[in-house]
């Protein structure tokens, strides 16, 4: 069947939204051809989804998308914290907090920061990104069927406007269908996990006496606790466009048909506390919360990324961060077997790395949210148990125990307890402001395209010939960068602080090496010198690629 495929690609993408949409950017940086489907004509029209953390920030600057970002997410750009009063009338109320980094020590651990861009802004910069890099992105057309073999998978596509159908063969899919991935339950992939937490009715609407009411207080959220009407309020733009969460109950046998705009109308009245407000209903949907992970994320040549593979609560908007980085680590890889530099049992570590952080993240989540009182959300015993802490040792600090990484320790947990990158590997590198050819970057913006090897331009080792060495007989994207030479010190400041060690704040010697992959994680680190380093480092290159 698949000799006679109308279209053939590396890699076809079902679904569209912004992990579907993220997993194309991705690849297109990488040059891997591929082709996107997604059943809907257009991206999302609903602001939902509007955190983006700073691990998925320091991604898209990468990408060389950040500016474009920001720039659509300029009407929040004023917005921090999270509010929670049982009015907005007068000064009631607490902050649950102020500002996600009050005393600016995101800057020792990043280049960037978070960002709040609503899912209905972000989707068409990532769209824009992702088709001025070549991807075949393809709205109103839907993947019906598809067979996977040794070899790839074939597909069969309806154009939905047309009610053609064509078939694709791509050697790989990637399936970022959303929660009811019709994929996922294609392939008989089971869900572990507390199940369904609590559903949502999401409301958009204007209100032009609204901003008065908010006055100064620009939150990212506000939850409203009047117990006859409580739910969250979400500013779209600071003056008229808001969106509301009211609770919904179907386990009580709560129709969504219940909810009418008189209803509506009176709930956000009542939450707010200003009988006579404006309100006009411009758009309604539902949403539940869940605490799901797939008990696997690969079945052959399928792999599931995002809500396909892991549903969360929306608490701290872990879900969208955590599937737009399943992307990330997924894409480098698929690239890397693409273009013959790995083996294909590299494949096998996306799950093995990613879906131990979706339980630990999925279950910090659920505790947010407890701690947090989400409107509508009455835990079951033994739900939202999980750690809370430090909301950073989340986003940054979490682990990668096993997987395309040598010298982790499997006794760490993946989410610890305190953030530190300080080199380990399976950790996330460490940030420092340098120079390379008269540019000023991140050590960050080094890792993308190849592993990359770090060392000291006076190291006793020559890590640097090793590196050139083996990527020239063994065709392995490697890339060497010296301390010293090829990259020196680029300081913000002439602090105490302004020219660090590198080899001190990546956990080595000046005699040894740190090699990165290319999502910007440790692989794997030598202390010091070594008695001959090209036959360590092809050895170590050729475990973490499964090319041994």
């Amino acid at each position: 069947m698949h000799h006679r495929a109308d279209h053939q690609v590396p890699v076809l993408i079902v679904g569209g939204s912004l992990v579907g949409l993220s997993t194309s950017l991705f690849l297109g940086r990488l040059g891997v051809p591929h082709m996107l489907v997604e059943r809907h004509s257009d991206t999302s029209i609903h602001p939902r989804g509007r955190g983006n953390n700073v691990r998925t920030m320091e991604l898209f600057r990468v990408a060389g998308i950040e500016p474009d970002i920001k720039t659509a997410a300029s009407l929040l750009a004023d917005n921090h914290g999270i509010l929670q009063t049982p009015t907005l009338v007068g000064d009631a109320g607490e902050w649950l907090f102020r500002h996600i980094d009050p005393d600016g020590a995101l800057a020792r651990f990043s280049p960037t920061a978070w960002c709040l861009c609503s899912q209905n802004d972000l989707e068409p910069v990532l769209l824009a990104g992702a088709r001025r890099l070549g991807g075949d992105l393809r709205y109103s057309h839907e993947m019906e069927t598809f067979e996977q073999d040794g070899d790839g998978v074939t597909a069969v596509v309806r154009d939905r406007a047309t009610d053609e159908r064509y078939t694709v063969r791509a050697s790989y899919l990637v399936a970022a269908d959303g929660p009811r991935s019709p994929v996922r339950n294609r392939l008989g992939i089971g869900q572990s996990g507390p199940g369904d937490l609590f559903a949502n009715v999401s409301v958009t609407f204007r209100s032009k006496l609204l901003a008065d009411v908010v006055g100064d207080r620009l939150f990212i959220c506000c939850y409203l606790t009047n117990p006859e009407a409580d739910g969250a309020l979400l500013p779209i733009d600071n003056k008229e466009h808001w969106v509301f969460h009211a609770p919904w109950h179907p386990e009580r046998g709560e129709t969504l048909d219940a909810f009418t705009e008189e209803r509506l109308t009176r709930h956000i009245r009542l939450a707010v506390g200003v009988p006579d407000l404006d309100v006009e209903i411009t758009g309604k949907a539902s949403w539940r919360a869940a605490e799901r992970v797939a008990d696997t994320y690969a079945v052959g040549r399928v792999f599931l990324a995002g809500d396909s593979a892991h549903e969360m609560s929306p608490t701290g908007a872990f879900g969208s961060n955590t599937g737009i980085q399943d992307a990330h680590n997924l894409a480098w890889k698929l690239a890397a077997v693409l273009d013959g530099w790995a083996g294909p049992a590299l494949l096998e570590t996306y799950d093995t790395e990613r879906r131990p952080v979706a339980r630990a993240t999925s279950a910090r989540a659920s505790a947010r949210s407890v701690e947090h009182s989400h409107p509508g959300f009455a835990p079951a015993p033994g739900v939202g148990g999980a750690k809370r802490g430090s909301i950073l040792n989340v986003v940054l600090g979490y682990r990668y125990l096993h997987g395309a990484v040598l010298g982790a320790d499997p006794d760490q947990e993946v989410v610890p307890d305190a953030l530190r990158l300080n080199g380990d590997p399976g950790t996330r590198a460490p940030h420092l402001w340098i120079r390379r050819g008269g540019e000023r970057i991140s050590t960050l913006d080094l890792y993308e395209r190849s592993l990359v090897l770090l060392s000291d331009a006076r190291s006793a080792t020559d890590w640097h010939t090793a590196a050139r060495r083996i990527a020239d007989a063994d065709g392995t994207r490697l890339v060497s960068y010296r301390f010293g030479t090829e990259l020196t010190y680029a300081p913000q400041d002439d602090g105490p602080d302004a020219a660090p060690d590198w080899a001190r704040a990546h956990g080595t010697t000046a005699d040894g090496a740190v090699l990165v992959r290319p999502d910007g994680f440790v692989a794997w680190r030598a202390a010091g010198a070594v008695p001959d380093a090209e036959a360590t480092l092809r050895q170590v290159v050729r475990t973490l690629l499964r090319t041994a």
